[in-house]
């Protein structure tokens, strides 16, 4: 049996779930699972005044990020990933979603993500992750990746903008785009949370890791300027304390995480779900 390394950074009530957990973990476990399940089994209300106020607003909103930003954008966006997009359309027509299901969307890290529902239980996923994703192309599609679903809240998490390439984006360009599908999954469920988790530091982009801390701190500045948008802090889990990527998290690509990197990755991001909801519960 693995030995799993496992970071700590919630109260016990709120630890990870999964089949591959120790036995040492099972009674913060059960204490976790009734946290999640009564914050799943409550009742959400709406206010039919604020909805109406809100998706007149956020459409205005989408409008106008239509005409700005997607544009530049389209044309190679839909080359590049329409068959897939197409893909995830076929799935939505014949598959039905999980009842206040987690909508997982974004780059390879979500796509490869095999372990999200034992590593989110009880929370149920709807994974809708492509490899290679920009925010980019993932604004452009965001209305096909997140309008079929009626989810509990969204997880994004896209790593590709700043690579260490000369075609990288700017901090200021990606806010526009991460704006947009904010704006997007606002109008379609405006009560949902979003989840925007940070960009993980790797060894094979390491280069870039200063330009990448300063798309992090945009990120986080999304979350703090709107609402009911929180920030998923990662990056500090995946260094060593000489600030360096902790290569045994990661795949041979350095790239992309192994097994250990997503049972740490996930307790993160479960851990965060738990915390919203909970705040969101008490509101």
């Amino acid at each position: 049996m693995r030995l799993k390394t496992t970071v700590f950074r919630q109260p016990a009530d709120s630890l990870p779930a999964s089949p591959r957990f120790t036995s040492a973990r099972l009674t913060a476990w059960i204490l976790g699972g009734f946290a999640c399940l009564s914050i799943l089994s409550g009742t959400h209300f709406r206010s039919a005044e604020a909805q109406d106020v809100s998706a007149t607003g956020v459409s205005a909103q989408t409008s106008e990020s239509d005409a700005d930003v997607l544009a530049p954008y389209r044309e190679a966006a839909t080359k590049r990933w329409e068959k897939e997009i197409q893909k995830y359309e076929a799935l939505d027509a014949k598959t039905t979603d999980p009842a206040d299901g987690i909508l997982l969307i974004g780059s390879s890290s979500i796509r490869r993500w095999d372990s999200a529902a034992e590593d989110l239980a009880p929370f149920r996923v709807i994974p809708r992750g492509y490899g290679g994703a920009k925010y980019s192309d993932l604004a452009v599609f965001a209305e096909r990746l997140i309008t079929p679903h009626d989810f509990r809240a969204v997880v994004i998490f896209v790593g590709n903008d700043i690579s260490g390439k000369e075609n990288d984006a700017t901090p200021e360009e990606v806010e526009r785009l991460v704006r947009h599908v904010v704006a997007v999954t606002r109008e379609h469920r405006p009560d949902a949370p979003v989840l925007l988790v940070e960009v993980t530091p790797t060894r094979s982009r390491y280069d870039a890791w200063p330009k990448i801390r300063e798309l992090n701190a945009m990120l986080r500045e999304v979350c703090f300027t709107e609402p009911n948008v929180h920030f998923v802090a990662t990056a500090e889990t995946f260094l060593t304390h000489d600030n360096q990527p902790r290569e045994n998290l990661f795949v041979d690509d350095q790239l992309h995480l192994n097994e250990e990197g997503y049972d740490i990755w996930g307790d993160i991001i479960r851990n965060r779900l738990i915390e919203v909801l909970r705040e969101q519960t008490h509101d």
